[in-house]
């Protein structure tokens, strides 16, 4: 017969800061003698090692001391590092090189443009490792343009640096190295060959110099995707600056190329913009921290922080880590990670990120995460990985690219020979218009819109304390028509406040506080704790209180002063012998129509009076409902779990006027359904955790608090990384601006299109203008996108 031990994980890998890890300690621990099988349970909070074994090999001391040595052995001989991606790495490709390496344990994504490993030493140098980092030449990896493929984001995102032999201040600047170039060698040979007689050969020799300088990064996108079957925006500009070529127009063509350069470097330079919205959040980390080290405090790599270290902050820190304070108070600025605009007093026992900044305290601060699992590492991670999702009008925009381009070549092919052929137009000419056709059939523009865009949204949208999982969503979020609210921790604050203190006849409200805190001090149900919340927010100074006896439906009775105290029902004072007035009979029953929680309080065989409780709504979440019916979204309804009293009470407090109460949780799946086939986008708010499958009914899932809560992270569709219902109109504002934004770019690049095609057959445009048309359209629609990192809620 086999036994079961579990043990805390934290505990047996207290050095450990990776997930393959975990898993590594598993396998090794279940390849012993007299272990059956061994797994990780995971936890909300935390994960325990669970241990399956035969007692007659082994007993539970012999089983835990193993485990606990295999965990340190685990500690001690593997490095665990935070490694930086080179300029133009794919994480993807980087992590199946380190994955494959001999003496790596694990390697996953860290944060945008990081990787975390865990490594043996003896085995494997870390420069081994950063070298399978570092960017390919630039010949190596011209891979898919945007709509071609699902990493890039630009027209065709070329990494913007230049061969590794080159120094690096040319690499850094390529592009402009090779628009300058590209300018200057054609400049040369249009004045030469005009005004100063140069000889045509000759200017043919700076054209082609010219041609070899704005045509190499556009050769080494266009001509690898040819031998794979794929063609797309530089194909044709490929092949458009070779026609012009063969045409005798060398200066032509150079010029195509060289504002085909200028579009694309203005291009990358607005994208980057979008980017940094992002990227900007990498930089909020900490590379090192101040650990308490026995009575020294030392200074280590974030890395080699481990869950239940202390560290320092002292105060301007920004703070390195999740965690809990253990020591000191002070204002925390969580505006990177919440949005919150207001900084957030912390004393021992809350929670801080890592991000965050200590104002004007030091604080001791207890690890209790890895670093790549904090809030900001989740964060980061899931927003580049949101970034590379395509939306549904990204998708169109893909297939339309598909078969438009190769239909391009084909109607290319057909007008440089057709007209010919019918003797309407010369063979020159025929190819002439067939090129700049080329240039204008580019879907450039329509490619680059979209995803520019939703780039940008989501970029805004991190920075603001909302996170949004995807193109999807955020055009999702766009379309609501309907949403719908859980009520606890979502329209109120989660957390029972007094609302009314009505003292009997002959006690003030300080006493008739004083007592009750007095006896719930020692109780730790939320009820009591808001009790002695209302007390020391009020400065009181609360008498001793003797022993708590728990009365299981009724109320809790002590002793205050040596006087009998007690808390609870009116049948709990009556037995005791207390009588109540009339007037806190009708005390009771009005409380209760209004939902209310009520405890009656009495000393020494006398009513002191009662307490009126309540879930009090959040602030501002009347007005941010009104902000949501403004912006277009009709119907608003809140779902509970909740009694028809209490929902009914909220509702009027918030303004909505759909309420259902009393509902399980299959209910509101029920309920989410019946609204969607009524209004079709629709909508679910809630915590992330109890309303986890309404959230996943709902076109878009968005969970409160998503800070505080991985759960929360995981589980929806879009977060308020903090506790402000405020973040929802403009999370749904920024949705909707996005879909204006995308709407518009694609009638821009489609109507460009549309308009340089015909006027190309006809030959009412060259190929100068056509490019200058392309590819202003390219930068148009750019920045048109990126005006969404200013985006702010209309007041």
């Amino acid at each position: 017969m086999s036994a079961t031990l579990k043990l805390n994980l934290s505990q047996v890998l207290p050095a450990a800061r990776c997930p393959g890890c975990a898993s590594w300690l598993a396998q090794q621990l279940a390849a012993k003698r007299g272990i059956e099988k061994a797994h990780i349970v995971q936890a909300d909070e935390a994960a325990d090692l669970c241990l399956h074994y035969d007692p007659a090999l082994l007993d539970e001391a012999a089983l835990a001391r193993l485990a606990h040595e295999q965990g340190d052995t685990l500690g001690s001989r593997y490095r665990h590092e935070l490694l930086a991606l080179g300029a133009a790495s794919e994480a993807d490709t980087a992590l199946a090189l380190l994955q494959s390496q001999r003496g790596v344990l694990h390697a996953s994504r860290a944060a945008p443009g990081q990787l975390a490993v865990a490594y043996d030493p003896t085995a494997v140098q870390r420069t081994t490792l950063e070298r399978l980092l570092q960017p390919a030449p630039a010949h190596e990896h011209g891979e898919d343009c945007a709509h071609e493929g699902e990493h890039h984001v630009g027209c065709c995102d070329h990494s913007g640096e230049g061969p590794t032999f080159l120094p690096q201040w040319v690499r850094e600047r390529w592009d402009f190295v090779l628009i300058g170039l590209c300018a200057l060698f054609l400049l040369v040979g249009w004045a030469g060959e005009s005004f100063l007689g140069m000889p045509g050969w000759l200017a043919l020799v700076f054209y082609a110099l010219a041609y070899v300088a704005g045509g190499y990064e556009v050769a080494t996108e266009a001509v690898p995707g040819l031998f794979r079957g794929k063609f797309d925006t530089d194909v044709l500009m490929l092949a458009a600056a070779a026609g012009a070529a063969a045409l005798g127009e060398w200066s032509e063509g150079a010029f195509l190329l060289l504002l085909f350069s200028i579009g694309h470097a203005g291009e990358h330079y607005a994208l980057d913009r979008a980017r940094s919205a992002v990227s900007a959040l990498g930089q909020l980390m900490p590379q090192s921290a101040q650990v308490r080290r026995g009575g020294d405090v030392v200074q280590l790599p974030i890395a080699q922080v481990a869950v239940g270290d202390v560290v320092v902050v002292r105060p301007g820190d920004r703070i390195p880590v999740d965690g809990v304070v253990l020591a000191g108070q002070g204002n925390v600025d969580q505006a990177p990670i919440t949005g919150e605009s207001v900084p957030v007093a912390k004393q021992p026992g809350e929670r801080v990120f890592a991000g965050t900044i200590s104002q004007d305290g030091a604080l001791d601060v207890q690890v209790d995460t890895l670093v790549a699992d904090s809030t900001l590492s989740r964060v980061m991670r899931m927003v580049a990985e949101a970034q590379q999702q395509t939306s549904p009008t990204q998708q169109f925009a893909q297939r339309f690219s598909a078969w438009f381009v190769p239909a391009v070549l084909i109607a290319t092919g057909l007008v440089a020979v057709v007209p010919w052929l019918l003797g309407w137009w010369t063979l020159d000419v025929s190819f002439y218009r067939a090129m700049v056709m080329l240039v204008a059939a580019s879907p450039c523009a329509l490619a680059i819109g979209t995803p520019a865009a939703v780039l940008a949204g989501i970029g805004q949208a991190a920075r603001s304390g909302v996170l949004i999982k995807g193109g999807a969503h955020l055009e999702n979020l766009g379309q609501v028509r309907a949403i719908a609210f859980d009520k606890t921790g979502t329209l109120t604050t989660g957390q029972f406040a007094i609302t009314e203190l009505r003292p009997a006849e002959g006690v003030d409200e300080r006493r008739l506080l004083e007592v009750a805190a007095a006896v719930e001090q020692q109780s730790s149900h939320p009820l009591a704790q808001a009790v002695v919340r209302a007390a020391r927010e009020r400065g009181l100074a609360l008498p001793a209180a003797d022993g708590l006896a728990n009365l299981a439906g009724r109320g809790v009775r002590s002793s205050v002063g040596g006087q009998a105290a007690l808390i609870g029902t009116p049948d709990l004072l009556e037995e005791a012998g207390v009588s109540l007035s009339d007037t806190s009979r009708a005390s009771l029953a009005e409380l209760a129509g209004q939902g209310r929680s009520t405890m009656l309080v009495a000393l020494g065989g006398r009513e002191l009076g009662l307490i009126a409780l309540a879930d009090t709504p959040r602030p501002g979440a009347a007005a941010a409902l009104g902000r949501l019916r403004a912006l277009g979204v009709r119907h608003l309804i809140m779902l509970t779990g909740d009694n028809a009293r209490v929902a009914r009470q909220v509702a009027e407090a918030t303004g909505i006027t759909d309420t259902r109460a009393d509902l399980l949780p299959e209910d509101k799946l029920t309920a989410i359904g019946a609204l969607g086939r009524d209004h079709g986008q629709v909508a679910m708010v809630g915590d992330g955790v109890n309303d986890a499958p309404a959230l996943a009914r709902a076109t878009v899932g968005i969970a409160m608090g998503g800070a505080g809560t991985a759960v929360a992270l995981e589980t929806a569709d879009v977060a308020l990384m903090g506790d402000d219902i405020g973040k929802l109109p403009f999370a749904v504002g920024l949705g909707r601006a996005s879909n204006a934004i995308i709407r518009q770019n694609l009638a821009i690049s489609l109507g460009v299109i549309a308009v340089l095609l015909v006027s190309s057959v006809f030959g009412l445009v060259t190929l100068g203008p056509a490019v200058i048309l392309h590819e202003g359209s390219t930068i148009v629609v750019v920045l048109n996108a990126i005006r969404l990192l200013g985006y702010r809620l209309p007041s």
